[in-house]
């Protein structure tokens, strides 16, 4: 995740989602991931205190500082790039299951009361964002959870 002044994505000339201050989520779905990794990922994220607070020290939480979340999924995150030239990406999840977990993911950030903007699971997509800090954090749920 990527904290951001603003952000927004497009698939070709359509405007898909965007966002104000917050964070831009790229989200990436792997083969062993299931809805109880999704649900604690998202609490994860949500909790994560990444905002300044009045004395300038990141103490808080997007929710807290009214924030909200651009979504793209990313298969490419699981690149494994180890062998030759080319990346390969069989650690990630199939589009067929996915799909519904990237689904899930947003719907448990939007059940903690926070707006969600999304890209289209699957499209080519344009992302475009002014980096705030810069600030950046990598949640890996093997590394995290």
């Amino acid at each position: 995740m990527q904290r951001v002044r603003r952000a927004s994505v497009r698939a070709e000339d359509e405007l898909l989602g965007e966002i104000g201050r917050g964070a831009v989520v790229l989200a990436g779905i792997g083969r062993d991931d299931t809805d109880e990794i999704v649900d604690r990922m998202a609490g994860e994220l949500v909790g994560l205190r990444y905002f300044a607070d009045a004395g300038g020290r990141t103490n808080v939480s997007i929710d807290e500082a009214g924030g909200e979340l651009l979504v793209v999924s990313q298969f490419t995150l699981y690149a494994d790039v180890r062998r030759g030239r080319r990346p390969g990406f069989t650690p990630a999840a199939p589009p067929e299951r996915a799909s519904p977990l990237v689904d899930r993911f947003v719907e448990r950030l939007r059940g903690h009361g926070i707006t969600v903007a999304t890209g289209r699971f699957g499209a080519e997509m344009a992302v475009e964002l002014v980096n705030d800090g810069p600030f950046t954090l990598v949640l890996d749920s093997e590394r995290d959870l």
